[in-house]
């Protein structure tokens, strides 16, 4: 690890351009009949990451009552998850890599054209900016 000195005298690690890049996406007014079936919602949140070029790990996904699905997508690069509110037609969705390889933008599309939303809203972060290397 390389090591540089500040002007008070005393070492810091250089700082990483950044660990991952983070995408929050709102999915409003979904037009699909199927918000509250656990079993289409996990498949198409592990097809989006397939279609992303992500390495699935595991799955976890709950359904609550009356309604209302959360679930992720461990992939080795990081996750996908969901927040799920049928009677609201909205899903909130959050990607995050830690890898070059995960094409966001193709899950992100994916994700909104199955999901059927008339008015998504996608929100890009770049994270752990300050982290040393």
């Amino acid at each position: 690890m390389q090591q540089t000195m500040a002007s008070t005298g005393s070492v810091h690690a250089p700082l990483h351009s950044m660990v991952g890049s983070q995408v929050l996406l709102d999915l409003y007014d979904c037009e699909v009949d199927t918000l509250d079936d656990i079993e289409w919602v996990k498949k198409t949140l592990v097809d989006a990451a397939r279609a992303a070029g992500a390495t699935i790990v595991e799955t976890v996904f709950h359904k609550f009552a009356p309604w209302g699905i959360s679930g992720v997508v461990v992939i080795a690069e990081s996750h996908l998850a969901i927040h799920i509110w049928p009677e609201s037609r909205y899903a909130a969705v959050d990607v995050f890599t830690c890898g070059s390889n995960v094409r966001m933008d193709v899950a992100s599309a994916y994700l909104t054209r199955e999901f059927g939303s008339r008015r998504p809203v996608q929100r890009r972060f770049s994270r752990g900016e300050l982290v040393p290397s």
